[in-house]
């Protein structure tokens, strides 16, 4: 029995790997947006006008990416205790023969849907990042043929 019970937990055991590795890239990305807005909380004070807005604009969405990086590794780090108290309840089972399909079942929608809206959390925090930084067409020059 206990055989077969490692066999069943070898699925949720692999989501918890994926979530680790997309928790790895969220850590490092908002590592870099975090270092990009201290670099300009320094040059806050030093800036005037449309660059002081320009800079501001700029702060305010790194702080959105900011708290989005932060709710969807919420999302994912509950999401991954979730898939470890399903390993959890599918041992529990298998060794005391109760029958607990339902619950894990429900332990492991649980956690798949709060990975799919940590990736959610994700998706708008990359299409925050596109939006400010498109390339402004007069630097494309459109007009030229090249």
């Amino acid at each position: 029995m206990i055989a077969e019970t490692i066999q069943v937990s070898l699925t949720p055991v692999f989501v918890l790997v994926a979530i680790a590795s997309i928790l790895n890239f969220l850590t490092t990305r908002l590592g870099r947006v975090v270092d990009r807005s201290r670099l300009l909380q320094q040059q806050h004070g030093e800036t005037e006008g449309m660059e002081h807005d320009e800079l501001v604009c700029e702060m305010r969405s790194l702080a959105r990416r900011i708290e989005l990086v932060n709710r969807a590794m919420l999302m994912l780090v509950l999401s991954g205790l979730t898939i470890g108290s399903t390993v959890i309840i599918l041992f529990f089972g298998g060794l005391t023969d109760s029958n607990v399909e339902h619950v894990a079942a429900g332990a492991f929608i649980l956690s798949i849907t709060l990975m799919l809206v940590g990736l959610i959390m994700f998706l708008l925090e990359t299409r925050e990042a596109s939006a400010s930084l498109r390339i402004p067409e007069t630097y494309l020059e459109l007009d030229r043929k090249i």
